[in-house]
């Protein structure tokens, strides 16, 4: 960009307008359309990176896009049962879990996260409503049982986006916790990236933006073990599924690139994934020409 910085390392005035008329495409192109957010990761757990998060979703939604807010909870849930003294087991990584644990699950996601989320959304000056899978039958679920019986986890095998599509036609910004009923009116507790991904098919989404700890889908060389890793900037949906037979994906990438075929599978129009410790990475996704993170199309795609 042309001009100077200013003292401290600011941006010049030149560099503010220039950085605005760089975002105007994409303001029009976005305007009246449904972007879903995955809140979750180190941007819950540090209050000055929530913050953050929370006015960039409060600034997309007053220039005329409509946020809606999925968030999940994992470090307060362990915090909280741990106070408890209530023991969490894993399987492969993922919680196992019974009725004590299902207590704690949703008291901290319905309870603590989805209120305090909505509270500091109305202190930064934005309308905003907490709601759960439960509510209005958002969610219907399933227990999951496959590959493992982890207890209360379930699966999403049905979405009634009404109450969300309602809350977003009054001018308020959704705040939507996964907890859900399962088939025989069980408390069931569903992962906050797949119920993103469900609710932004059935909501017809533009985009759906997951925030993670890492800067998005990293790949390697074809059949190449230990070279490194490039991050992918855009990555074709049809080709995800040979690059992860080949290697290319591999490991705690795999999940997450699945994760992006299931949401564009179910409807959504485009998948990103990036970093929640960066400063306004949100917007620098949506709004500039490179992007931050990885972007994940149906069909061919440019930055």
């Amino acid at each position: 960009m042309n001009g100077a910085n200013e003292p401290g390392g600011a941006l010049s005035p030149l560099q503010k307008s220039e950085v605005l008329v760089e975002a105007l495409p994409y303001i029009q192109e976005f305007f009246g359309k449904i972007v879903v957010v995955k809140f979750g990761g180190h941007a819950m757990t540090d209050p000055d990176l929530e913050e953050i998060v929370l006015k960039d979703v409060l600034l997309m939604k007053l220039i005329g896009m409509n946020p809606v807010l999925v968030h999940g909870g994992g470090p307060m849930i362990d915090e909280w049962l741990d106070r408890l003294r209530i023991e969490a087991s894993f399987v492969d990584g993922l919680r196992v879990t019974d009725e004590p644990v299902m207590e704690v699950v949703e008291m901290i996601l319905n309870g603590k996260i989805n209120k305090a989320i909505v509270s500091r959304m109305e202190y930064l000056g934005g309308a905003a409503v907490g709601v759960c899978g439960k509510d209005a039958g958002l969610f219907k679920a399933r227990r999951k049982t496959e590959p493992r019986d982890l207890g209360l986890v379930g699966e999403i095998v049905h979405v009634n986006p009404g109450i969300v599509q309602s809350l977003i036609e009054g001018g308020f910004i959704p705040v939507v916790s996964p907890i859900s009923m399962g088939e025989q009116g069980e408390t069931l507790n569903i992962n906050a990236d797949s119920a993103a991904g469900a609710l932004g098919g059935a909501l017809g989404a533009h985009k759906l933006v997951l925030l993670t700890d890492v800067e998005g889908i990293y790949l390697g060389s074809r059949g190449g073990e230990g070279a490194p890793q490039t991050l992918a900037s855009v990555l074709k949906a049809k080709d995800i599924p040979e690059m992860i037979r080949d290697g290319v994906i591999t490991g705690g990438m795999i999940p997450k690139a699945e994760c992006c075929l299931e949401a564009l599978e179910r409807g959504v129009e485009n998948v990103h994934i990036i970093n929640g410790r960066k400063p306004h990475s949100l917007l620098l996704e949506i709004f500039t020409k490179e992007g931050i993170g990885t972007w994940v199309v149906r069909e061919d795609g440019k930055r």
